[in-house]
């Protein structure tokens, strides 16, 4: 790990980063409870100090679900909870925003950020930005079209809990929509995103909870680290393919989830938001 002196650096940076790319925007929305899939509203206590004014927030992205989704039968209206986007929310979210807390000096909130593409500019507000089950969301062409302006602009987008062919192929084609003229490739070791906090040469699958006995989910047997690069070589997406981070997250307070998912899965979230907020 790097040193102390590192993280301080990379605290102010996310402090003027982030204060740089909400210029001339308007203020970012309130925090609001959402009910998830797994967790009904109120399941998981506010913390006291939820609302407390802070550099960085996890930003989770709210999306319509795709031809995939599974949850497509329970799925009311994705506005307003229950649905896709909220797997593992919020337990997820507040777990790895307490360990960012722990582990670095950068100022967090202790709440989740739910953000909706369609919402105007709120999305600027959010330079880090999270979304879960993407090999089975519907994002549309408008969507699309705002999600390349933010990351284009220097937001930067984590794309995680994805699994075999069939999803990827979803994931694929959506991302094409967002830049059509920009490759998804494998990230390679020597990319500062794996060695901004931690060095994370050693990566390994992230296997969901509900999948420990198998070890994989579908035909997804090994991990990819993928992403998405400006002209400048800059990182605008993070894509674990055939992991669970937002597991790692959920469960990394439970004794029967093993801790070496969490460990790493909350390695590569850190490094992500440094690298995000410094790049």
């Amino acid at each position: 790990m790097k040193s102390g002196k590192t993280l301080a650096i990379a605290a102010c940076a996310a402090f003027f980063v982030g204060a740089a790319f909400a210029l001339d925007r308007t203020l970012p929305h309130p925090f609001r409870e959402y009910p998830g899939i797994e967790y009904r509203l109120g399941a998981i206590p506010l913390p006291p100090d939820y609302q407390e004014k802070t550099e960085w927030a996890f930003a989770r992205l709210m999306y319509p679900g795709g031809w995939l989704d599974g949850y497509q039968g329970r799925e009311l209206d994705w506005h307003t909870g229950v649905a896709l986007w909220t797997q593992d929310f919020p337990r997820a979210d507040r777990h790895f925003s307490m360990a960012v807390r722990r582990l670095t000096r950068i100022h967090v909130r202790s709440v989740e950020q739910a953000v909706n593409l369609d919402d105007g500019d709120d999305v600027y507000n959010w330079p880090w930005l999270y979304a879960v089950q993407v090999g089975e969301w519907g994002i549309t062409d408008q969507q699309a079209k705002k999600l390349r302006d933010y990351l284009l602009r220097g937001g930067f987008f984590m794309a995680d809990d994805f699994h075999g062919t069939e999803e990827w192929s979803v994931f694929q084609e959506s991302m094409q929509r967002v830049f059509p003229d920009r490759p998804i490739v494998d990230i390679p070791d020597s990319d500062p995103v794996f060695h901004t906090v931690y060095d994370l040469d050693e990566r390994y699958q992230i296997v969901g909870n509900e999948h420990l006995a198998e070890g994989h989910k579908k035909d997804g047997y090994v991990a990819r680290w993928r992403g998405i690069y400006d002209d400048k070589h800059r990182l605008l997406v993070a894509i674990s393919f055939n992991s669970d981070i937002g597991d790692s997250w959920e469960w990394a307070d439970s004794p029967d989830y093993p801790e070496k998912y969490s460990a790493l899965g909350i390695r590569i979230g850190i490094n992500n938001i440094v690298y995000a907020m410094t790049h």
